[in-house]
């Protein structure tokens, strides 16, 4: 759950119980398998990569619920499975648990953060089984390096208040013993992390403290684990994500009334913003010099979604296009949400989390933005982590 607020998404579940006390019954969801395309093998031409045999799909799962699922796409048969973690972990009481808002392979580990649990499920990352688990509270974001995870953490209980004492803070966490091993405390509820160049930067949002947001991107010196500075950008941020040019992306969400959600650049070599685009940005995934990004912007204003499909040059810092769907399937998306790209084929993959409280859906585009297939997901389907040897696993 990527916590546009918390009032956002309280807003949210109050509309799910109402469709739920509508409804006769509950759906549940089952381990499936869908055939969904042909058999592929992704090239070997670019010497940086190897095989891509897959990809894992996370999907929240509205907060309250407790259905946070994990599905699997298969390369190799051409086949989507379906809530994967409940089959391959018959015994673990709730399955995964209340919402799942990050996922990442490091080493031969799946890390699934999976935030109103309070927990990592940590998975073995070819057959998914659980093979430990990790206490975080409140955590949301994870990255790793030199053979440690790094998991941003709100710390304190889930509850609007524009006052709210308790910093978060990152979680280091040893990735062979599963144990944190030092904290570090940042800002107001921090989301988003990158690393770069011995630094780890860190994007408070402040989202509990509405109308009170955050505005700092926290810089933690990777050697000690010492705060060394907050930096302002922007309200309520959210995402960072850095470029090879040693340029950090960051999103602001804004304050969903009359600051609107937008993109930054922060130039880590000389320590300062060097461009802010007008994007809208729920989501991002960055391929080479394209950052593809994806929004459905609430509007308390107008009491309705916008939503966006655009792609930056991180390069050049200019918008390439708005719409990188070509062929009209966006008409039918009713709320994107994730967005990942195949490193070698440049496959597009776009998620519609629909109405927040039913299943939903997965689309696949080819790079020329023309849907080559679509699947039925679990319940807000949103974070991605790509299977094999390839830049996209560390």
């Amino acid at each position: 759950m990527r916590n546009n607020t918390l009032f956002f998404h309280i807003t949210v579940l109050l509309i799910a119980l109402l469709f739920v006390s509508c409804r006769q019954d509950e759906s549940i969801l089952l381990p499936e398998v869908v055939p969904t395309t042909q058999p592929e093998v992704a090239p070997t031409t670019q010497p940086e990569y190897t095989k891509i045999t897959g990809f894992y799909l996370l999907n929240e799962g509205n907060m309250g619920s407790n259905k946070a699922t994990l599905d699997y796409m298969d390369y190799g048969e051409g086949k989507y499975h379906r809530n994967i973690f409940a089959k391959a972990n018959p015994s673990q009481v709730k399955e995964m648990g209340d919402v799942g808002n990050d996922l990442g392979i490091y080493g031969n580990k799946l890390w699934c953060v999976i935030n109103c649990s309070n927990k990592i499920d940590v998975l073995d990352k070819n057959t998914a089984v659980k093979v430990g688990q990790v206490d975080v509270p409140n955590c949301r974001f994870i990255k790793f390096s030199g053979g440690y995870a790094y998991v941003t953490s709100y710390a304190g209980p889930v509850t609007i208040d524009p006052n709210y004492k308790q910093r978060g803070y990152v979680a280091k966490i040893d990735t062979a013993t599963l144990q944190v091993v030092d904290t570090c405390v940042v800002g107001f509820q921090p989301d988003g992390l990158d690393i770069v160049n011995g630094k780890i930067y860190v994007a408070n949002s402040g989202g509990y403290m509405v109308p009170n947001y955050e505005n700092t991107l926290s810089v933690i010196d990777l050697a000690s684990f010492k705060q060394e500075k907050r930096l302002p950008v922007a309200i309520n941020l959210n995402l960072v994500m850095s470029d090879h040019h040693g340029v950090l992306w960051i999103s602001s969400r804004g304050d969903y009334y009359s600051v609107p959600s937008k993109l930054y650049a922060y130039d880590t070599r000389k320590q300062q913003l060097v461009d802010s685009l007008d994007v809208r940005v729920g989501n991002m995934w960055l391929d080479g010099d394209s950052l593809y990004i994806v929004a459905s912007e609430w509007s308390y204003v107008t009491m309705s979604n916008t939503p966006s499909y655009a792609i930056v040059d991180v390069a050049t810092h200019q918008v390439v296009t708005r719409n990188f769907i070509t062929d009209g399937t966006d008409k039918s998306i009713k709320m994107p949400y994730g967005i990942a790209v195949n490193a070698l084929t440049k496959d597009i993959y776009v998620t519609d989390a629909r109405d927040y409280v039913t299943p939903g859906r997965l689309y696949c585009f080819g790079r020329d933005g023309v849907k080559k297939w679509d699947v039925r997901t679990g319940d807000i389907p949103a974070h991605f982590a790509f299977l094999g040897e390839n830049i996209n696993e560390q």
